[in-house]
């Protein structure tokens, strides 16, 4: 079984339960184009996947982006960790590697395509089309995705060669005709889907328009449209989940708590630092939230496995968003990674409105300060430390580590050595 229907069962049995589901969104082809691989500063174990370019026409700053073998590369490696619950790509790039390849038959991750993408989310370089209300849009049809070909041979099994998981997105604008629309395509794909025994999850952007609405109450209109919306679907035709902004405490728990069997996820948005990754997936766990997709928070990272390795420390309680993002930098620091910026910087929290296109700005900066944990960073950079070789943490009789007496310092050292020598 994979991981993802066992922890789903999981959630739907226990009111408070500890498991909580991963995805990584490598669907960014969708929007982005030739940006959508993101910059080579980090590639697979595989290296570099030579591209041809004229010297007299391009200089090396412009193709600094990593090209599609080289994307692909990393989405093999980050299924193979084992780690995420849901691998999301394009229905082209689902094809390559499920279908294809075959991935995923012997994991424990899901494959899952990009059902439709409204316009809001078409984010190519010099266009506009962003800054315009969403209008619906699918690319990709229910049976391109399960079996690659425009009709799939259904024998009634459920089971196909391709992914059987799709996100579909719908974006409200608080317009009457605008919302209108996207509802009736949200309900043919719906009908359409369960037809075709297709599972979904749903992806309730923020407004892309200026809607009337002030931000605190953002999520008080997101909320009422989501259970408005599905108040008129049946069990069989209901997403599995919800991905939704994170709105902040208040209004995560309103929806968390109004229906058990509703599972709430939120989506990452914006790159922003490590600490507002790390902060963003704790807080919206401890408020009710049981999933997280992650797509340019992990695309952009120095070094994708070991920010993954972080999100699921912190989502199984083992490590604080700052401890996290400590033990982050020491992983780059032993294997000699440049950081996007430097560990203070990096444990900054910055308020960011989310936009897909990432044209919000920063509204407010916080640094942390009087961090009880400070004095232990000179551990996690110091290689000849006592912490480095395996020493100044309580240990049980037979020599292994006592985690019981650990203080939570000791911890985040124990931590950053385990990581250190995983990553290098």
């Amino acid at each position: 079984m994979k991981s993802l229907d066992t922890k789903l069962s999981e959630i739907r049995a226990n009111p408070r339960p500890r498991s909580f589901i991963l995805a990584d969104a490598k669907d960014a082809d969708m929007a982005f184009g030739a940006r959508s691989p993101g910059p080579r500063g980090y590639l697979a174990r595989h290296g570099a996947r030579p591209a041809q370019f004229s010297p007299e026409v391009w200089t090396r700053d412009e193709f600094g982006y990593r090209n599609l073998p080289e994307f692909l590369d990393i989405i093999r490696e980050i299924t193979h960790q084992g780690l995420v619950d849901i691998m999301l790509m394009s229905a082209y790039v689902n094809e390559q590697l499920t279908i294809k390849d075959g991935l995923f038959r012997n994991s424990p991750v899901t494959p899952a395509a990009r059902a439709n993408d409204t316009t809001d989310v078409w984010a190519v370089r010099h266009g506009c089309y962003t800054r315009e209300a969403s209008q619906p849009f699918r690319s990709a049809s229910i049976d391109h995705i399960q079996c690659g070909e425009v009709e799939c041979g259904r024998d009634g099994s459920g089971e196909f060669p391709g992914a059987n998981l799709g996100l579909y997105s719908i974006t409200f604008v608080n317009d009457l005709q605008q919302d209108r629309d996207a509802l009736l395509w949200y309900k043919e794909f719906r009908e359409e889907a369960e037809r075709k025994q297709f599972r979904h999850f749903l992806e309730v952007f923020d407004p892309n328009v200026d809607a009337g609405i002030s931000p605190e109450k953002l999520g008080e209109f997101i909320n009422d449209n989501i259970l408005r919306t599905l108040a008129g679907v049946p069990e069989s035709g209901r997403p599995i989940f919800l991905k939704i902004v994170y709105h902040g405490p208040k209004a995560m728990e309103e929806l968390a708590q109004y229906d058990p069997n509703l599972v709430v996820g939120i989506l990452g948005g914006s790159a922003g630092t490590t600490r507002d990754a790390f902060q963003l997936i704790h807080d919206a766990q401890k408020y009710g939230a049981r999933v997280a997709l992650f797509g340019r928070k992990i695309n952009n990272a120095e070094h994708q496995l070991a920010f993954i390795e972080m999100l699921r420390l912190i989502t199984d309680g083992k490590l604080s968003p700052e401890e996290a993002v400590r033990a982050y930098h020491g992983v780059l620091q032993g294997k000699a990674i440049q950081p996007h910026r430097s560990l203070e910087d990096d444990l900054k929290l910055t308020d960011q409105a989310m936009s897909y296109d990432g044209s919000a700005t920063r509204r407010a900066t916080l640094a942390v300060r009087n961090n009880p944990l400070g004095a232990a960073s000179s551990d996690i950079r110091n290689p000849k430390s006592e912490i480095r070789n395996g020493e100044g943490w309580p240990k049980l009789p037979d020599g292994k580590p006592d985690f019981a007496k650990m203080t939570s310092a000791q911890r985040l050292q124990y931590d950053a050595q385990r990581l250190r020598r995983k990553f290098e």
